[in-house]
């Protein structure tokens, strides 16, 4: 979830967000952000600070007060030293100052995703399975890589990040889109196909009524 207020930033990022392969939901004030905690599971939130309705400091203590765990990066202007550390001692996960290169802020919430799910190595595998997030390509047995779409690298994220369990259509759907984006009907059996055809028939098991997985 992306919290900003500011609409010429909220834009830029949001597209930016979805172009490298994030769902993103977009809350543009504090007290709409922990209405939307509240209903939704989410991996990572980027958080500002000068928010209109509740501070972004105050959401984070709401956050962490509920008991949610959920990855914070703090994105703002306010550069005083004391304000990071109260950030930062709020429970945040990391603290970007404003302006800063979409790149870097990539890069952050690489490594914050990657120590929330107890991950070391960049790349996400299941042994069999290995996936990129840097680059977006799938390996299969080491074998040379192939590039995916936004959509298809989205889909094997979030098998790859549970290898083992199994994703409902709504798990799925909620990982690949934001708020607002029309989902066609058979859009995750589409992607699947489509994976599929790249990867080979047995990377993606299907357990009928219930969902998909890759192995662990």
């Amino acid at each position: 979830m992306l919290v900003e207020d500011d609409q010429m930033i909220g834009d830029a990022m949001a597209q930016t967000l979805k172009d490298d392969s994030y769902a993103v939901d977009w809350a543009r004030d504090g007290l709409m952000a922990l209405e939307s905690v509240a209903c939704h599971r989410y991996d990572l939130i980027l958080l500002d600070l000068g928010l209109p309705g509740k501070d972004g400091l105050d959401v984070l203590k709401a956050i962490r007060a509920g008991g949610n765990t959920v990855a914070v990066i703090i994105i703002t202007a306010r550069d005083a030293i004391e304000e990071r550390i109260k950030g930062l001692d709020g429970g945040a996960d990391d603290y970007i100052l404003k302006p800063f290169k979409m790149v870097e802020l990539l890069a952050r919430m690489r490594a914050v995703l990657r120590r929330q799910g107890g991950e070391e190595a960049p790349l996400l595998s299941n042994g069999i399975i290995s996936l990129d997030p840097v680059t977006h390509e799938v390996s299969i047995n080491q074998n040379d890589p192939i590039r995916l779409t936004a959509r298809e690298f989205s889909l094997m994220q979030a098998l790859l990040r549970r290898p083992g369990a199994i994703l409902s259509r709504d798990n799925l759907e909620e990982r690949i889109y934001g708020w607002g984006e029309e989902v066609e009907s058979n859009a995750i059996e589409y992607l699947i196909h489509a994976l599929r055809k790249k990867l080979g028939n047995d990377t993606i098991k299907n357990v009928r009524g219930v969902g998909w997985m890759v192995s662990k």
